[in-house]
């Protein structure tokens, strides 16, 4: 690890003055916590009826990387997003209270249900948390043209007064999502008039499965997500180090891919390609979530000023920390990275 504690409290120091807008699905991740003592037998049924203890709903998705975000001390955060009118839509703007976040450029679209994971928990006396089937709720298409139009109205005005911009596309099916063609190219000019402008703003694209068709910013994706947009796919630490490089010369900024235990591969577009180690942990680990607690420290330490190797390796400090909090998807604070880093 390069990072001095100087040079890793200087960044983590600037976290606190940042604004950032982020562009994406914002789901309600809904947590029911079963205990299997208390199952009952259902007379109607016959079936085994779980008995749900307690509730707890969070923001998932776009949200996760906002929980990581206000977990380092950023300032503001700004997500354009379209959600329902509905009761789940009610819960995750519930869930957003204590978050530093600016909810006025939130649609809501009474013709969409508002994204909702529903995970159950269930735990027999003496044993951890286990998650049952996920119970998915969405609406499985495009949206509707209203909403689109309110999004790219939300775009022009919300954008420019933001630090950097995180852009999550997390949705398999093309154009289902928020980050839908019109999106993209609206970004995309967005981010050219910045460059003409001589203001040029970071823009950081988090995609699952549409990363080639990003012409702008800072791209970064798994092992499976950088070899399928470079049309190559990963075998090795060389396929793994092109395909990375393919990404940042499609967008002429550095690019990044996530290697799990292996940690961080970056890329710059002049050719260089350099590797932040994974920092090694101890115990049972949660990897939920572990790639957008990554996105968040890259993006909040290259807005402060970060290099991509500093920012790669204050990523892995984090993602070391969030990978520890079982049955959750984590977050990790300025205090814990820096004891990650003494340690």
């Amino acid at each position: 690890m390069t990072l001095t504690r100087a040079r890793l409290t200087g960044l983590l120091d600037r976290f606190s003055g940042l604004k950032i807008a982020l562009v994406g699905d914002l789901f309600l991740d809904r947590y029911l916590e079963i205990e299997a003592a208390a199952d009952e037998p259902s007379i109607e049924t016959g079936l085994t009826a779980y008995q749900v203890r307690r509730v707890r709903n969070t923001p998932g998705a776009l949200g996760t990387v906002m929980n990581n975000l206000a977990a380092l001390g950023v300032q503001r955060l700004t997500p354009i997003s379209v959600i329902g009118e509905d009761g789940h839509g009610f819960d995750l703007l519930k869930s957003l209270g204590g978050l530093p976040v600016d909810a006025s450029f939130i649609v809501r679209d009474p013709a969409r249900l508002t994204p909702t994971y529903t995970k159950p928990m269930r735990r027999a006396a003496g044993e951890p948390w286990r998650e049952l089937n996920r119970l998915d709720v969405r609406t499985c298409g495009p949206l509707s043209e209203r909403a689109v139009s309110r999004l790219l109205e939300h775009l022009q005005e919300a954008i420019p007064a933001a630090d950097g911009v995180i852009v999550l596309d997390q949705i398999n099916e093309e154009n289902w999502g928020v980050v839908n063609q019109a999106v993209r190219d609206a970004l995309a000019a967005l981010a050219e008039k910045c460059a003409k402008q001589h203001a040029e703003k970071l823009f950081f694209v988090d995609s699952r499965h549409q990363l080639q068709r990003f012409s702008f910013g800072v791209l970064k994706g798994n092992r499976s997500e950088v070899g399928e947009a470079a049309g190559c796919p990963i075998s090795d630490d060389a396929s793994a180090r092109a395909a990375t490089l393919t990404l940042a010369r499609q967008t002429n900024r550095p690019a990044f891919c996530t290697m799990g235990e292996a940690g961080l591969l970056g890329a710059l577009p002049e050719g260089e390609t350099f590797q932040a180690p994974g920092v090694q942990v101890v115990g049972p680990v949660d990897i939920v979530g572990a790639g957008d607690s990554a996105t968040a420290a890259l993006v909040a330490s290259l807005l402060a000023g970060g290099s991509p190797e500093e920012a790669a390796e204050v990523a892995n400090l984090t993602a070391s920390i969030t990978v520890q909090q079982l049955g959750e998807t984590g977050t990790a604070s300025p205090s814990q990275i820096l004891a990650r880093w003494e340690e």
